[in-house]
């Protein structure tokens, strides 16, 4: 079950002017992207979807050229230097084989970021046609987007330096399952529930219940206590983790007990940097810091988990007057030496590149990072019985 949020994004990147837009538009067969004889075109990252046969769906993304120049022209290259960070593959575009401080900065910037990338030489024709030697390091590709000439093999190549991990989709509950075993989805009905249908994450897990050949009971948590009565005990049990503090004491211990934000961190997370930092809720003092990272953006009602509930636990808790602030989708970071604690959500909604690139910032800056899941569960006196699971694998 494979979504947007999940699949690779390839960022195209490069200078002004150097066909970027004619890339996008030759490997799409469509007009997406402006084109224009003007420098500075693109403004706003532009994506569209395409099926790459290799791969599969990736986003392509068009970009702003990162020797932009005026105050509006920084303001365009700080966003593309920002879709960087969600980016699984690079499209690295030059115009003639130049090659200097822009091209070498990009490069150094996306190595920063481990995303690997491919040079290639656009705009070529009969006049200058040449293979470019910019570094032994490097393999150039020619490319003409308006021509055609070299697209198939800039594919190919795209398909070889694809990282596996960004399209192979791995299963959320890998081998803790077996086939036949029941798994018990506990999935809250409130008013932050989508009207008529199930969040991400429960689909999800719904999905890959059913690829182990296994059973999914899916019921809402005043019904847990009357199903473990009349039923034989299941092999797990997964539940949203804002009720972790209601069902745990009616779930006998025998019983394998996590979240669906814990099995996402297990998933697509820093989940090492996690155990350390979920323990740290007992260091914070007053007027602390505490950064909180929604990788969707949604409308806050009273019931909101990231908004709402995790402040009020975390300050009942610690008795401390905690201050917080809220950074939705892929927004940029404030500065992350500020915070003395990061809780980022389960992250259904984005790339494990991305969410991983999310909270490098704050592991560079040994700034503690948790997750909405493991915090709750913490809170609640059940952190070790939530984790215990993966621990043992």
């Amino acid at each position: 079950m494979k979504g947007k949020e999940s699949t690779p994004h390839i960022g195209i990147v490069g200078r002004r002017n150097n066909g970027k837009s004619s890339l996008i538009n030759a490997l799409t067969g469509q007009d997406i992207a402006i084109v224009s004889e003007q420098a500075g075109t693109t403004t706003d990252p532009v994506k569209k979807s395409i099926e790459i046969f290799g791969i599969g769906p990736v986003i392509l993304v068009d970009t702003a050229g990162i020797d932009d120049i005026g105050e509006l022209g920084e303001k365009r290259m700080n966003k593309s230097w920002e879709i960087l960070k969600t980016i699984d593959l690079a499209i690295v575009v030059i115009n003639r084989c130049q090659w200097e401080e822009p091209e070498i900065n990009l490069t150094h910037r996306l190595q920063q970021y481990e995303i690997p990338f491919i040079i290639v030489n656009n705009k070529i024709d009969k006049e200058y046609n040449q293979r470019c030697h910019i570094a032994p390091a490097y393999e150039v590709i020619n490319v003409s987007a308006l021509t055609g000439l070299g697209i198939q093999q800039l594919i190919k190549k795209m398909v070889e330096r694809m990282p596996h991990s960004a399209y192979i989709s791995h299963s959320l509950l890998g081998n803790l399952i077996r086939e036949n075993d029941t798994v018990v989805l506990i999935t809250p009905i409130d008013s932050e529930a989508p009207e008529g249908r199930l969040i991400l994450p429960q689909v999800q897990m719904i999905r890959d219940v059913l690829d182990h050949e296994a059973i999914a009971t899916v019921l809402k948590e005043n019904k847990i206590e009357n199903y473990l009565q009349n039923n034989p005990a299941p092999q797990m049990i997964i539940t949203d983790s804002q009720v972790f503090g209601k069902v745990a004491p009616l779930i006998p211990e025998n019983i394998p007990l996590t979240g669906f934000s814990i099995v996402l961190a297990h998933h697509k997370g820093h989940f090492e940097a996690y155990l350390q930092g979920t323990p740290t809720v007992e260091n914070l003092q007053d007027n602390d810091r505490i950064l909180i990272l929604e990788s969707c953006t949604h409308l806050t009602s009273c019931e909101d988990i990231g908004r709402v509930k995790i402040p009020t636990l975390l300050k009942k808790y610690t008795g401390k007057k905690l201050h917080f602030t809220f950074v939705s989708g892929l927004n940029q970071i404030p500065d992350i030496q500020q915070f003395a604690l990061v809780i980022q959500c389960g992250g259904c909604m984005i790339t494990r590149k991305q969410l991983i690139n999310r909270l490098k910032p704050a592991l560079d800056h040994q700034v503690p990072v948790t997750n909405y899941g493991m915090l709750i569960a913490y809170l609640n006196g059940m952190y070790h019985r939530a984790i215990q699971v993966f621990l043992k694998k």
